[in-house]
């Protein structure tokens, strides 16, 4: 029996909650991984899952042995990039999640040009609004618009945005701009449906914060919807300051209500805290943080 084979395997059962998904995810099949999880239970002479129709939960004993089964897989990992020479030129692949909008607009740009200067190194980026673990999805490295609050991640700050009213020209000619978050009450909105609510907008008056009540007209689930809505006159929307830039910059919006925005949000490159920097992964960060600067300038 192959141990470390088998515990790879265990991981994948446990972090894809069943046998079943694990063959999928290993494209192994599903007789094989059954096999391979007997094999080791029998070699350690006690059972680490518990297997259901639809799940595989860890034992008392498999969720002692899980945790060392990572730690050793990684130490291998490590010990084979080593080897490789991963830590003499930059090399190899690296995963990388990012917000939709901001990752397709800038992050995306940036991606390319680093693979054209580094044609060693591969790439996978995942453009998602949904904030995921980079130790259990195994990433290398996230852009991250938001306060921290995992201690186990190396941050590099590149700037902030903030949460801006914006409306079309041709709105504001058929309607007065409000000049104060209260008027909104009085105009269509169109309300983006992300992380904060499509019913009421929050502000702040100097060190007051508060929360006025919105009409959407339309709701819709992406920031890109909401920008073409608003482009098109329909109402006021809300979106990340650079959701909208090339709106803007391009005369088909203008911001509204600036005094009274929140405090802006950080932007961050972040990685897990770990021995040796993979060299491709310092080379990214290296070439990535001051283009990706200049952009949030």
């Amino acid at each position: 029996m192959d141990r470390l084979d088998a515990m790879r395997v265990l991981l994948a059962v446990v972090d894809s909650g069943s046998l079943s998904a694990a063959a999928r995810a290993l494209r192994s099949p599903l007789p094989t991984v059954s096999r391979k999880i007997s094999e080791l239970e029998a070699h350690l002479g006690t059972r680490l899952l518990t297997r259901t129709n639809r799940k595989a939960l860890l034992t008392e004993a498999g969720e002692g042995y899980i945790v060392a089964a990572r730690e050793i897989l990684g130490r291998v990992e490590e010990a084979e990039r080593r080897a490789s020479g991963e830590y003499l030129a930059p090399k190899g692949d690296l995963v990388m999640t990012a917000p939709i909008v901001f990752g397709r607009l800038h992050v995306l740009p940036v991606i390319t040009d680093f693979l054209k200067a580094f044609p060693e190194i591969d790439m996978r980026l995942t453009l998602s609004d949904r904030s995921v673990s980079l130790a259990d999805e195994h990433i290398d490295v996230a852009l991250r618009i938001s306060d921290l609050t995992e201690g186990n991640l190396i941050a590099t700050r590149l700037g902030s945005v903030r949460n801006v009213v914006f409306a079309s020209p041709d709105y504001l000619q058929r309607h007065v701009a409000p000049s104060d978050p209260h008027e909104l009450e009085g105009h269509a909105c169109v309300a983006f449906e992300g992380v904060r609510s499509a019913r009421s907008w929050n502000f702040r008056d100097g060190e007051k914060p508060f929360s006025v009540p919105i009409r959407p007209r339309l709701s819709v689930n992406t920031a890109e919807a909401a920008i073409d809505a608003a482009v098109a006159g329909l109402g006021i929307t809300r979106v990340m300051s650079y959701q909208a830039k090339r709106a803007v910059e391009a005369g088909l919006l203008v911001p509204l209500l600036e005094a009274f925005e929140e405090p802006a949000s950080p932007v961050h490159l972040v990685y897990l805290a770990q021995g040796a920097l993979p060299l491709k992964l310092r080379a990214f960060v290296d070439f990535a943080a001051p283009r990706l600067r200049t952009i949030l300038r």
